[in-house]
């Protein structure tokens, strides 16, 4: 799916990455300008503001209004609305950072790049195409599961 964000929702940004949207990430830009590149791209636009959400619908963008503060209760919400498993994809992931693809390295590709108790414990790396930046499942990754397997709850209630 091809989303684009409002500054408000920066972190919601990197998550729906991670699980393989294509999200730009529009921190200024005046509400007229991004319901334009809403529509010309083609893209979703999600926002928690409902001004602009009123604006884009009556300009006819695709818009969505998450009503929520709360990263987990706004996946669900989106994974409900959309369609979409909450599930990192790394085949499909994309850039947290920048929205770049993603791709499988090798670790001695990497491994002048990554600090030596990283080389000496993970084994799968993947790295952006367009930024550089390397990812593995580190210890952080406990947290985006906890994270997404919250918000797999939210959605049966």
């Amino acid at each position: 799916m091809k989303f684009i964000t409002d500054g408000m929702l920066g972190k919601l940004t990197r998550w729906l990455r991670m699980l393989g949207h294509d999200v730009e990430y529009i921190s200024s830009m005046d509400d007229k300008e991004l319901i334009q590149k809403t529509r010309k791209e083609g893209r979703i636009l999600l926002t928690r503001d409902v001004e602009l959400y009123r604006q884009a619908i009556a300009k006819g963008a695709e818009a969505f209004l998450l009503g929520s503060p709360n990263q987990t209760a706004n996946l669900a919400s989106l994974a409900k609305r959309f369609g979409f498993k909450l599930e990192v994809n790394v085949r499909v992931s994309r850039c947290p950072k920048c929205n770049g693809e993603i791709s499988v390295v090798s670790k001695s590709s990497v491994a002048k790049e990554i600090p030596p108790t990283t080389r000496s414990n993970y084994d799968d790396f993947w790295q952006c195409r367009s930024c550089g930046q390397i990812y593995w499942r580190g210890a952080h990754w406990k947290k985006i599961n906890k994270t997404l397997d919250e918000a797999k709850r939210t959605l049966v209630k």
